[in-house]
């Protein structure tokens, strides 16, 4: 029989001087916090995907939306509870290892490192496309190397200069989806003049094939779709343990996730819907939200478009080596990664983790440019499913860490996951039919990106349960010892 895992504390909570710090320092301001929760949840994937989902599955896609959105509320919801009474970098890697074991921390943590050191890859060689087009002296991977280096630097700092260049990307980010909001809606309802009003309305959602076009089935492939968008959600809650007062960081941001979810997502999407029919071309050739901006009559659309893209992008780059760095870190912390990975700078900063993870994207950025179709492609699609298994983790750890927090520290119970338990195998069960689901998809290589992502978790759950024997190994052998 198994001993219940405790609950340990990494780092100081306000007014309480007398624990020791972990070498990481609260440089993230409130302020900073607010915008990296907020701006979490806009991914370049939101501006850039939505035109293949629109197109498959019509007007629904709000209710594909809406599915996903209301999963990563949930799973939200349940990660701020253990992350509330139990602020930390890992997050819930760190939850994972206490409530399920160290195998489960172990391999969670690493195939989420493995997941966003990928998407530095993806996400600078799109940023350098973009940059490409305006100053195409450079050549793409000249600009890939440039925007990658920037953000290197700027993590280096200070965890401070990580959160002010995110404060100020994600309020580009958030400012502009806002603006569309408002400036689009003030068009389908007919109070912005010189707007096509046989092409605006709210009867978009309905005159072109009814609301589900292509038949209900197309939500769940609207899902498949627009699933891997939300990823980033849970950043705000690794972010906090560097915060001021983390407690509050991370109840804020998970109380405001349902707003921020209607809005953005749902809110965007709907005026997109609502400007043009969801068949029109222009959706396709142009991008959604292209578009809609070229329908409202707006001068240099898609130059508008493409700057926010480009924000989207570098804002998700600068959090996403952050974030694989932390995980890095508190990796290195719990011995489960070299531990020069848990070092920090006089400032605070974790340099070999940010250094390791930015090398290994330098690596993937170089099999892009070299094999795109072959070794780079296997590394996308093996990272793919890489959410869906997070947040299947998250659902586990939280049965179980609620019981735990009961027992020791109820007080901590200041974020409560709704109807527990229900709701969380519930959410659970949602995941796991979501993921059978892919394993169906053969038209978007969702049964590849399952397989793949299967394929890789099953190589690190091998790696840590045989780490775990060793280490075992090894007590037994110093108990034998000492007992001689």
């Amino acid at each position: 029989m198994t001993s219940q895992p405790t609950l340990t504390k990494t780092g100081n909570g306000p007014g309480d001087p007398t624990e020791p710090r972990s070498g990481l320092q609260a440089g993230l301001k409130n302020r900073h916090l607010s915008m990296i929760a907020i701006g979490g949840v806009i991914g370049a994937g939101l501006f850039v995907g939505s035109s293949s989902g629109i197109a498959t599955t019509g007007p629904g896609i709000l209710l594909s939306y809406a599915l996903v959105g209301t999963l990563v509320v949930l799973v939200m919801r349940m990660l701020g509870e253990m992350s509330a009474a139990n602020p930390t970098s890992g997050s819930f890697s760190a939850h994972a290892d206490r409530a399920l074991g160290p195998w489960a921390g172990f391999s969670i943590g690493w195939l989420y490192w493995f997941f966003w050191v990928v998407v530095l890859a993806v996400e600078a060689t799109a940023g350098a496309a973009i940059l490409e087009s305006w100053i195409p002296a450079v050549p793409q991977w000249g600009w890939a190397l440039i925007v990658m280096v920037v953000l290197t630097a700027t993590n280096l700092v200070s965890v401070g200069s990580y959160g002010e260049f995110e404060f100020w990307f994600a309020g580009i980010k958030v400012v502009a989806i806002g603006a569309f909001i408002v400036v689009g809606g003030l068009a389908v309802f007919g109070v912005l003049p010189g707007v096509d009003a046989d092409k605006a309305g709210v009867g978009n959602l309905v005159d072109h094939g009814g609301f589900l076009p292509n038949g209900p089935g197309a939500i769940l492939t609207g899902v498949l779709l627009v699933v891997f968008s939300f990823m980033g959600s849970e950043i705000a809650t690794l972010a906090a343990g560097e915060s001021e007062d983390p407690q509050r960081a991370v109840t804020k941001s998970t109380n405001s996730i349902i707003w921020r979810i209607a809005v953005f997502y749902l809110g965007s999407i709907f005026v997109v819907l609502t400007l043009l029919p969801w068949n029109d071309p222009s959706l396709a050739e142009k991008g959604s939200y292209v578009a809609a901006l070229d329908s409202l009559g707006i001068a240099h659309a898609g130059q508008i478009m493409n700057f926010i893209v480009l924000t989207s992008v570098l804002s998700c780059l600068n959090s996403g080596l952050y974030t694989a760095s932390r995980m890095a870190f508190s990796l290195g912390e719990r011995g489960d990664a070299p531990k020069a990975f848990a070092r920090t700078t006089s400032r605070g900063v974790p340099m070999a983790a940010i250094i390791a993870s930015v090398v290994f994207g330098f690596v993937a950025v170089f099999f892009n440019y070299k094999f795109p179709d072959s070794v780079f492609l296997f590394l996308v699609n093996s990272s793919g499913a890489v959410a869906l298994f997070v947040w299947l983790v998250i659902c586990f750890s939280q049965l179980r860490m609620r019981k735990i927090i009961q027992a020791e520290a109820p007080e901590k119970l200041v974020v409560r996951m709704w109807l527990y338990p229900y709701l969380t195998w519930a959410t659970a069960a949602l995941i796991v039919f979501v993921l059978g689901y892919m394993l169906t998809d053969t038209e978007h290589d969702g049964r590849k990106t399952v397989l793949l992502s299967l394929l890789v978790a099953a190589v690190v759950l091998a790696i840590a349960f045989l780490k775990q024997r060793l280490k075992e190994r090894d007590e037994a052998r110093d108990e034998v010892r000492a007992e001689v």
